[in-house]
């Protein structure tokens, strides 16, 4: 089994530690990982598309044709990078006057977009093609006792209608939360489940807003289910989750802290990579947590 690993900005220059995590854990699982030389940005749909949708569409479409001249679906671990190119192929595929638009500017370098390789979510990837029984079979250490909270990420979730892979109903997400109980975790549910974590547009455009939203997505977790760690699918979830706290924390509005990870990161590390490998740009350190599940194989 092989597919193009679509590594994505957020991933390749903010969090290199979860683009190692997933070199670590796919061909663990017998996935190969094609690198799909000459990937570009996606580019984000919260920017281009608002003053050149043809340019856009024509940027994403080149690096479907990458994934095309290898007979590849493309995997990533960024729900940007995911709802960006999600959305370009369903504005190609039906609208051919964009698509000829698209071939004409692709022309130019020499590709053709052909409407045949698809996107998919690094995690609902490994739900659909390798499997929960799998994942339990080949996981070193586990999580039993761990208690996770989940950010499952607006983009994967939406618009489903668009997606390889969607859940069965967006609204009660079980794809990520199965992945996890699968490794052992206990996965409670909250009352702000799918709030968004005010990541993206409006993190450059409000930050003070953008951080409300953590907050009160972050209280609802502290308070309701109170867990070892948040576990997101989302690259950018990640981020924000992960760097708010300690915003919030010196401006006296939180007083604790919860580590964040990428399930990525967390299925590296079950399947027995080092922890300060894979989780090695995280501002709050999980460091206590995965010592202690360590310290239960010892």
């Amino acid at each position: 089994m092989k597919v193009g690993f679509f590594i994505g900005c957020n991933t390749a220059f903010n969090r290199p530690d979860l683009e190692l995590a997933v070199r670590y854990a796919f061909p663990r699982l017998g996935v190969e990982l094609d690198d799909l030389i000459g990937q570009s940005c996606c580019p984000t749909s919260g920017t281009m598309p608002s003053i050149d949708l043809v340019g856009w569409c024509a940027l994403g479409a080149r690096n479907y044709a990458i994934a095309e001249e290898r007979g590849l679906d493309m995997i990533t671990v960024c729900s940007t990078c995911f709802g960006s190119l999600v959305r370009t192929r369903y504005y190609m595929l039906t609208n051919r006057g964009i698509q000829k638009q698209v071939n004409r500017i692709l022309q130019e370098i020499g590709r053709e977009y052909k409407g045949i390789s698809r996107v998919r979510h690094a995690t609902p990837y490994l739900y659909k093609e390798i499997g929960l029984e799998k994942i339990k079979e080949a996981v070193k250490y586990r999580l039993d006792g761990l208690t996770v909270a989940l950010q499952p990420g607006c983009l994967t979730l939406w618009p489903s209608q668009l997606q390889a892979d969607k859940e069965n109903d967006p609204f009660h997400p079980q794809i990520l939360r199965e992945m996890c109980e699968a490794l052992g975790a206990s996965v409670p549910g909250y009352s702000r489940l799918l709030d968004c974590c005010g990541m993206g547009a409006m993190r450059s455009t409000d930050m003070e807003r953008s951080f409300y939203l953590a907050e009160r997505k972050i209280t609802s977790i502290r308070t309701e289910i109170n867990p070892h760690l948040i576990v997101t699918g989302c690259s950018s979830c990640l981020i924000q989750l992960d760097t708010t706290q300690e915003f919030l924390q010196k401006r006296r509005r939180i007083y604790y802290e919860i580590p964040v990870l990428h399930y990525m990161q967390l299925l590296a590390f079950c399947l027995g990579a080092d922890p300060e490998a894979v989780t090695s740009m995280s501002r709050i350190r999980p460091d206590r947590v995965l010592l202690d599940l360590l310290l239960r194989y010892q």
